[in-house]
């Protein structure tokens, strides 16, 4: 068995989500993390991790990051690093490389 993975987004399946849909790579359980591409069309509807930490890298867009109710402007190259218990959305129409710390699990996502 190898020692890496690799994905190509191009022929990842997307998914809805609640920023948008999503592409996600190496998110099995017991990963130490995962990648996705999340492409946000409208707002996005604000939720929080308990166990998860994300980063987020703004590839395409211009918009805000709402984080704990403070509206933050974002355009590319924009790094934001997002702490479990942050609540947290994309505000406009963007392009997000998404970093889950662990991988992203589904049962960790909340709303209020």
């Amino acid at each position: 068995m190898a020692n890496y993975e690799i994905a190509h987004f191009g022929k990842i399946e997307p998914q809805q989500c609640p920023c948008g849909s999503t592409r996600r790579a190496f998110a099995e359980p017991g990963n130490a993390g995962s990648m996705h591409i999340v492409e946000i069309k409208e707002d996005a509807r604000t939720h929080y991790h308990k166990k998860m930490t994300e980063i987020y890298l703004v590839l395409e867009g211009e918009g805000h990051m709402e984080l704990d109710g403070q509206l933050i402007p974002v355009k590319p190259q924009a790094a934001i690093f997002i702490k479990p218990g942050c609540r947290h959305r994309a505000v406009g129409k963007l392009k997000v490389l998404v970093v889950p710390i662990p991988a992203f699990d589904e049962t960790d996502e909340w709303f209020d």
